[in-house]
């Protein structure tokens, strides 16, 4: 029981008093990896301490990655390393150029002394929830992008909810859950309004939406701004095999589809930007000098993921909108 010292008039809590002795245990080498810990109900005993405090600290540890647990035997050493002091589950759907914009945003504002496990679930509900349910008492904080999956809201509220943080959607049923969020509905309605003046030199505005990965606020804001300022609208779920016709506008979520309207339009010598339009949705370095530069909707990743570093530091509890702008360029 040496490995722990508590003292009555420190200031400190006594969890965070039996944290820092086994930290202490831990780089002074009393403790190396695969020991097992003093059993709580023997450090009770020891300092008249309830088992809440001991299992508060143990957790604590545990979160962070330095012990581990057997059922039935007790608490072990799993990693010496206690600079660690953040442990941070961070489930994305996919990589793609704007996930990886947040998520190297979110390392750069995170910190030292914090780890980042990163995972995908691709779109895939079992998956998801596997990930979630084996990740459950490991981390400090989990870091959760929803999408648009169905019956995933119960597996979610598995887990801690003062230590959980949604990102990039959310809706009402993760409505007690810290976000920052995109608000797609109000994103597209807003960046269409914005380039009325534009769009009003075309005949028909056509959204491109798939429907699996996209978010369904970004349909209701396309269909919302064709019905309020009467445009003639059609949406689609992909391109192919459809003739570009002059006065059209193509809005496009994916970047695959914006590949296949722009070969089709070279294909048939039609000019974007006059003979007809192209809006993307989600900015990328790339789009700048395409086609001498197609006009954008998008929110700013970077600073999505400097709000969530923020929000893990200072345990920010509310749900924040990130904005999203029109970036007018040759395509409209």
């Amino acid at each position: 029981m040496n490995i722990i010292s508590i003292q009555n008039n420190l200031g400190l809590p006594k969890y965070k008093q039996i944290i820092l002795s086994i930290e202490k245990a831990i780089d002074e080498e009393k403790l190396i990896k695969g020991d097992r810990l003093p059993s709580v109900n023997k450090v009770c005993l020891a300092f008249s301490l309830s088992r809440d405090t001991v299992l508060l600290a143990y957790d604590e540890l545990k979160k962070r990655g330095i012990i581990y647990a057997i059922p039935g035997k007790g608490y072990y050493v799993k990693s010496v390393e206690t600079t660690i002091k953040q442990k941070i589950f961070l489930l994305f759907d996919e990589l793609n150029i704007f996930k990886e914009d947040i998520y190297n945003s979110f390392l750069k504002n995170i910190g030292k002394n914090v780890q980042v496990d990163i995972f995908f679930h691709h779109f895939n509900v079992q998956v998801f929830k596997k990930l979630i349910n084996d990740s459950n008492g490991n981390y400090t904080k989990y870091i959760i992008m929803p999408t648009n999956l169905i019956d995933i809201t119960d597996s979610i509220k598995t887990l801690p909810v003062n230590e959980v943080i949604i990102l990039d959607q959310t809706n009402a049923a993760l409505k007690d859950f810290p976000a920052i969020y995109q608000n797609h509905e109000k994103d597209i309605f807003e960046g269409l309004f914005n380039a009325k003046a534009r769009l009003s030199k075309y005949q028909k505005l056509i959204l491109i939406f798939p429907g699996f990965r996209e978010p369904p606020g970004m349909k209701m804001g396309f269909e919302a701004f064709c019905k309020n300022y009467n445009f003639d609208y059609e949406i689609v779920s992909e391109f192919k095999d459809r003739k570009i016709s002059v006065g059209d506008v193509y809005i496009t979520p994916t970047d695959r589809e914006l590949v296949h309207v722009i070969e089709n339009a070279r294909n048939h010598n039609l000019r974007l930007g006059s003979d007809f339009g192209i809006i993307s949705y989600n900015e990328t370095p790339l789009k700048r000098i395409v086609a001498n530069g197609i006009t954008t909707i998008s929110t700013h990743f970077e600073t999505m993921g400097k709000i969530l570093a923020e929000m893990v530091l200072k345990g920010k509890k509310e749900q924040i909108e990130n904005k999203s702008a029109l970036i007018m360029r040759n395509s409209l």
